[in-house]
């Protein structure tokens, strides 16, 4: 278990997040196409803003924002 001082966002420690999400394109005849074929979540602290993205490859959100929380 993380300490509760070790926890939350790594800039402000604050616990409350927001997650959106982000599509990308690839590389060559994707790109050419504007194909969208990378997903990403995206956890950002809802006090300072800051963000991190995970690939959208996992189970749900609440695994995501565990991480982003430590």
């Amino acid at each position: 278990m993380v300490p509760e001082s070790e926890s939350g966002c790594d800039k402000c420690g604050h616990t409350e997040t927001e997650v959106g999400t982000i599509s990308t394109t690839g590389g060559g005849v994707s790109k050419m196409f504007d194909i969208q074929t990378n997903s990403f979540k995206v956890v950002s602290c809802s006090n300072c803003g800051y963000s991190e993205l995970y690939r959208d490859d996992t189970a749900g959100s609440s695994d995501i924002v565990d991480v982003f929380l430590g």
